[in-house]
């Protein structure tokens, strides 16, 4: 359990699903080397997630999506659906492109995949924890491709001529899967003025959240699947 230095903001609660113990002993292993992260829960199963997120109160989940009985999209759907406030970062492979939009439509906050570097990880889980929504990169790509082979889906309902050249900008940036704070590195910004554009964007371009954003960039053309 990490211990937050006197004065410090609490550490980020996190309960970590997933049906393999390893996978769950090594992460909860480096984030006890943290004093911002702490492990408060573990759950081999999807039902066991939904549980505990109601028990502990976490600020973030990391779900696993292949679990036994209840997957790790039903259990988000779930949560997402409670009055738990967490966020759920949901761990994927370039395998499981299948339950990227049903897990997006269950509410998850974020994409993991699992071959990521374990600091990686830890930073995804702060960023979600911030309440910034996050897609690796990889899987902002995957998902484009997904997305172009379906049904087109009605347009924004207003257009990109309504928002500014620094908007649009933003909108670029966020459609090949940075954060904000990626943004405002990139831009010399502001993490907090990063924030306010993005949510100009989802406003004039009447869009439900941060991946809806990465679909209406890609129907533009503002950003390639060659990216």
């Amino acid at each position: 359990m990490s211990d937050a230095a006197p004065g410090a903001a609490p550490p980020i609660r996190v309960v970590l699903a997933d049906d393999q113990p390893l996978v769950r002993t090594a992460l909860r292993m480096v984030m006890a080397e943290t004093t911002d992260l702490d492990v408060v829960g573990e759950a081999g199963t999807g039902d066991e997630a939904v549980r505990l997120t109601a028990e502990l109160a976490p600020d973030v989940v990391v779900m696993d999506i292949r679990m036994p009985g209840l997957n790790g999209i039903e259990a988000t759907e779930r949560i997402a659906a409670s009055p738990a406030t967490a966020h759920v970062l949901v761990l994927t492979t370039f395998d499981d492109d299948d339950y990227v939009y049903g897990a997006l439509r269950a509410g998850a906050a974020g994409f993991l995949v699992k071959d990521m570097a374990l600091e990686d990880i830890l930073a995804a889980v702060r960023v979600v924890a911030a309440g910034d929504a996050l897609l690796a990169p990889g899987v902002t790509r995957r998902l484009i491709k997904e997305f172009a082979g379906r049904p087109a889906t009605a347009p924004p309902s207003r257009p990109l001529t309504a928002i500014t050249d620094r908007e649009r900008e933003v909108l670029v940036l966020v459609g090949s899967g940075l954060s904000n704070a990626e943004i405002a590195e990139r831009l010399v910004i502001s993490i907090a003025t990063a924030k306010t554009y993005l949510t100009r964007l989802l406003a004039k371009l009447d869009a439900r959240d941060r991946v809806q954003l990465v679909i209406i960039a890609y129907e533009a053309g503002l950003v390639s699947t060659a990216r």
